[in-house]
């Protein structure tokens, strides 16, 4: 495995410790573990989800790779957040995931079809263009319109959650890169600027919880890897309702700053969310 570094996130800081929280950053735990306590750190699933609402998880999904490799993210986390969903009172868990290789596959060997099945969720497909709608994005600058899938359209409370780990066009893919999976043309936004495409995205809907798996970290050759050796062993978690807050925080973790990463740069500065995490009250927390 790669080499660990040391976030930044969890150096020198003050917690303000007084709900409600903006942001919570855990360490040090499975991701299950770490996802009960951080869930419970932003006033539990309830604060989210209400009965009888029909919910999206949305994990990346996107290769045909086993969990050690951290190509998609941890399928225990997954499962987690379905338990949390169907506690509060979820009438029905959805999850899916445009996936960059063939679906069937990604589905199975990340793990995330067994683990979300297993916890009650309908894992949905997303291989054809018949499950998207177009979608007007009025504040966007590139991106004026996108198909998006219908569950995400239909859905009361969406849940992003991404994987964070290197990218060879974004630099880094965190949340606010994750929402690429929920639209059928990912081709125009790399023709067309990609960096932002990704924030005029984040205009039109922003999810309403963000969960950043950083349990296992691709150091390089991402998005897809190459080997074992690419990935760092990190054991870290970021939550927010705010996914430019989450991808500042994640950014911060993986060990870059946030102008290195235009489209949480562009994000920050059109007001799509804080990428000063000076300006927001955080948690930390240690499992």
């Amino acid at each position: 495995m790669a080499s660990l570094v040391s976030p930044k996130i969890f150096a020198n800081t003050v917690n303000n410790n007084q709900l409600p929280y903006d942001l919570v950053a855990i360490k040090d735990g499975t991701p299950e573990a770490m996802f009960d306590r951080a869930i419970e750190a932003m006033g539990g699933m309830k604060k989210f989800v209400k009965p009888g609402q029909n919910v999206v998880v949305k994990p990346n999904i996107g290769w045909a790779v086993s969990p050690e490799r951290a190509g998609n993210t941890h399928p225990g986390l997954v499962k987690r957040i379905i338990e949390h969903c169907y506690e509060a009172g979820a009438k029905k868990v959805h999850v899916f995931d445009h996936s960059v290789e063939e679906w069937r596959k990604c589905y199975q060997q990340s793990g995330i079809e067994k683990a979300a099945r297993d916890a009650g969720a309908t894992v949905a497909p997303a291989h054809s263009e018949r499950y998207f709608q177009e979608v007007e994005i009025p504040k966007g600058k590139r991106l004026k319109k996108a198909k998006e899938h219908e569950l995400v359209l239909e859905s009361d409370v969406f849940i992003n959650v991404p994987i964070l780990k290197t990218h060879n066009s974004a630099t880094l893919t965190i949340a606010m890169k994750n929402l690429m999976g929920n639209i059928w043309d990912r081709g125009f936004w790399h023709r067309n600027g990609l960096h932002q495409c990704i924030a005029d995205f984040v205009s039109h809907r922003k999810p309403d919880l963000n969960i950043v798996d950083a349990y296992r970290v691709m150091r390089r050759n991402g998005p897809r890897g190459v080997s074992e050796n690419d990935v760092a062993l990190m054991k870290y978690q970021i939550i927010s309702d705010d996914i430019v807050a989450t991808d500042a925080a994640a950014t911060k973790i993986f060990g870059k700053e946030i102008d290195q990463i235009k489209h949480i740069d562009i994000a920050g500065k059109l007001g799509y969310g804080v990428d000063d995490l000076s300006k927001l009250n955080i948690r930390r927390l240690k499992v």
